[in-house]
């Protein structure tokens, strides 16, 4: 998408951009410092509310905690959602400190420690299991404690999922028991002090095509059912994963919410309640819920020219936004949305290279950008900001401040 259908999102005034109702300058004094991310808690509100829309409603609403987990976001998405997933024991106290209960809290992820077991246990949490020892630790784990263990399998899926950003099932995996050593598990795991609640699933993420997410959640929903028949328990915990991607470049087009939901209405109606009518079922989403909520505010500390080539450098870079420089080059660098966020007047536009403040050329925020002319201290605004952000950046690199935080 363009970034003008950003600005449009978020608001603009007298030729500035508008976050959470403030404008950019005003947003950027109150914060005290550049760089910064800054989430719009009304376009928090829309996207949770379209979701619930959309969705059918006895489909059970999960957040990743890992897309974002700023303490204030996470109390906030923690009222609108029916779970909150962790992936470490930082995260699984962050969940913990918004009141959830902690039978709503799952806690997956490969390499989870003995004592983030331990504590998992003794919270309550839902232990989501990727592997047979780490099963035996948790068993051990609640032997320890004295307390019985929730737990659920991650199941390894015997199918890949096209279009995905990131595969994360199908072939083999660190994430999940591979689906055809599931049903021995659950025999061995019979006679063990250990309460195996269900199966979660997680095949990939960043899909934007409804037909390949429709398709997806069909073959997981199969493959849920039939494992469920080799149960040794009620099954009444399903985990069909989440996947829904957001546009994050100019020809990239939003996934159609509405089939999607449509389709998995069908599927529960038709397939899920009647074989297990009891059973929570849960679509688990994280980018989805605060990608697009929010922006990365950085500062022009210098413009120059080289051999006919315009550089516009600011305060922040990889350090803070690794993902919209492009992973440390490990992908096909393509440019988020971008704009020079307190000179939205239409007006000549050249191009420009954003670039960070660190020593290496991948430092890049913007290739080749239409901008109008910029001046030291303007702000440029990266949209598409609101998951994998600050703590999927490392932020250690050069040893340069920290970028803020805040919620609007």
């Amino acid at each position: 998408m363009r970034a003008e259908h950003h600005v449009a999102t978020f608001g603009a005034d007298g030729g500035e951009l508008v976050v959470g109702g403030v404008p950019l300058r005003r947003l950027a004094d109150r914060v005290g410092s550049t760089p910064f991310f800054a989430y719009d808690r009304s376009l928090l509100d829309r996207r949770l509310d379209e979701l619930r829309a959309a969705l059918p409603g006895r489909l059970q609403l999960g957040y990743a905690v890992k897309a974002n987990p700023m303490p204030a976001v996470v109390q906030h998405v923690a009222r609108r959602v029916d779970w909150l997933d962790v992936a470490s024991a930082h995260e699984m106290q962050v969940a913990l400190d918004t009141g959830t209960a902690t039978a709503r809290v799952s806690f997956a992820g490969p390499g989870k420690t003995t004592t983030e077991l331990v504590q998992a246990v003794a919270a309550g949490v839902l232990v989501e299991v990727e592997s047979v020892g780490e099963l035996d630790r948790l068993v051990l784990a609640g032997e320890r404690v004295g307390v019985r263990p929730r737990a659920a399998l991650r199941v390894n899926p015997d199918f890949a999922v096209r279009g995905s950003g990131m595969r994360m099932g199908g072939g083999p995996q660190q994430f999940g028991i591979d689906a055809e050593e599931v049903p021995g598990v659950l025999s061995d795991a019979a006679d063990r002090d250990v309460d195996l609640l269900g199966f979660h699933v997680f095949a990939g993420s960043q899909n934007l095509s409804a037909d390949l997410l429709v398709t997806a959640h069909t073959h997981t929903v199969e493959l849920l059912l039939r494992l469920a028949d080799k149960a040794t328990q009620p099954v009444t915990y399903l985990n069909l994963g989440g996947g829904i991607g957001i546009p994050y470049f100019e020809k990239d087009e939003p996934v159609d919410l509405a089939r999607v939901g449509a389709h998995l209405a069908d599927l529960l109606s038709a397939e899920v309640a009647p074989a297990l009518p009891d059973a929570d079922v849960v679509l688990e989403l994280g980018r989805y819920v605060v990608g697009e909520c929010g922006v990365y505010v950085s500062r022009v500390v210098d413009v120059k020219r080289s051999r006919g080539q315009r550089y516009v450098v600011v305060d922040g870079g990889l350090h803070h936004h690794l993902a919209a420089t492009g992973n440390f080059g490990q992908v096909i660098r393509r440019n988020y949305p971008l704009v020079v966020g307190d000179r939205l007047d239409p007006g000549a536009r050249e191009p420009a290279h954003v670039v960070g403040c660190l020593c290496t050329p991948l430092d890049l925020l913007g290739s080749d950008v239409e901008l109008p002319e910029v001046e030291v201290d303007d702000l440029v605004v990266v949209f598409q900001s609101g998951a994998y952000g600050a703590t999927a950046s490392p932020a250690d690199f050069l040893g340069h401040p920290p970028a803020r935080e805040v919620l609007v």
